[in-house]
């Protein structure tokens, strides 16, 4: 008996406990207003978007469906990353959607004006990303700003500078920036056969495998390194880290630049497979950088627990347009996502009834 009351008090096992309690609810909630619009077919709308890919009619159109969920599951996998990695550091990177702006707005601008090969378009948006991450970093160190308060202005500053800037590389007749396949077919990320896991879904990409690999880079980084430790020393109290030997300014700047480089490189590997195509009449920032906070914190703030955490959400969110649209609309399952996301914000509150059961369960053994 002893050993399963430790099991239950790991903190791992809670924060899983606790993402499937608000999975749950999320769900519940989904199918009450699924009900509320028309009940006859309540069931099987909560079931088409809990299958997302499985709906699909034949095992082909089926592999295409999951390649896709996998290829948007990349970027939002690295944003949340970002998220988790300044997190770590005692920092919450709320510019991340900026930072990926800046990474998208230098890989198509090299791609489509200067031709350059998908490997100098990469790299340029990560050193965008780290750059805006960097900037950030400096003004919390040295001038005690708040990186939430810098990050949320340079997102709207990116923004409007990405609208700018991929002008010059646009459509005549659109405002979308030119197609990567037809002007830059040397950006489009190799796939190296992995299309063909998915019956030669055309973006299935190296992109994949990249964002899974960061995964177990970062979690390597933070937990296993000294460079890690120091980070996080940091980041629980700066002063102590001072009084250490450790350089706290250089290593508040070197996380939000690694968090940075991390949205950069979600831009990248969502824009070169040319799936997509950047509007220069956006008017809002990319939600790709906040959803990154919901995946970070449903998956329990470990690397590899967002690799999880970050497939569910595109999951859902691409099994809302496998609904009848006639009857229902496709952001019922936006609102599941947006619901689970605010109750990971009570991921806390929910260990604390959890442990507060534990104590009075063990409590009343010991009477016993």
């Amino acid at each position: 008996m002893k050993s399963k009351k430790n099991w239950l008090r790991n903190d791992g096992i809670q924060a899983l406990i606790c993402s499937l309690i608000c999975i749950l609810i999320g769900v519940i909630i989904g199918y009450l207003v699924l009900l509320l619009i028309n009940p006859s077919g309540a069931g099987e709308a909560i079931l088409a978007i809990l299958k997302n890919w499985m709906n699909a009619s034949s095992s082909p159109l089926r592999l295409k469906n999951l390649g896709q969920t996998l290829v948007y599951m990349s970027p939002l996998l690295l944003c949340s990353l970002s998220v988790l990695f300044a997190y770590k550091v005692g920092l919450f990177n709320i510019g991340c959607s900026g930072q990926y702006t800046a990474g998208m707005t230098v890989a198509l601008y090299a791609a489509l004006a200067w031709h350059c090969n998908w490997i100098v378009c990469l790299i340029l948006a990560v050193i965008a990303g780290a750059v805006v991450g960097a900037i950030s970093g400096a003004l919390k160190a040295y001038r005690n700003v708040s990186e939430v308060i810098s990050g949320i202005m340079l997102n709207w500053i990116l923004l409007y500078v990405a609208n700018m800037v991929l002008a010059n590389v646009k459509e005549p007749a659109s405002t979308y920036t030119l197609k990567l396949a037809q002007n830059a077919p040397q950006a489009i990320l190799p796939s190296l056969g992995i299309e063909k896991l998915f019956n030669n879904f055309q973006y299935a990409t190296i992109a994949i495998l990249i964002a899974i690999a960061m995964a177990f880079v970062v979690w390597v980084v933070l937990e296993k390194t000294k460079l890690g430790y120091e980070l996080k020393a940091t980041g629980l109290n700066k002063n102590a880290a001072k009084y250490a030997g450790m350089k706290e300014n250089s290593n508040i700047i070197l996380t939000m630049a690694i968090s940075g480089a991390l949205a950069g490189l979600a831009a990248a590997c969502l824009y070169l497979t040319g799936i997509t195509q950047w509007s220069t009449g956006s008017t809002s920032v990319p939600g790709m950088g906040f959803n990154g906070i919901a995946a970070a914190f449903l998956g329990g703030l470990n690397p590899i627990g967002t690799i999880i955490s970050s497939y569910f959400i595109q999951h859902i969110t691409l099994g809302g347009t496998a609904i009848n649209l006639s009857v229902y609309p496709s952001q019922v399952a936006d609102l599941m996502s947006a619901i689970i996301i605010y109750l990971c914000g009570f991921v806390a509150f929910f260990k604390l009834i959890l442990n507060k059961w534990l104590d009075k369960k063990e409590a009343k053994k010991g009477e016993q």
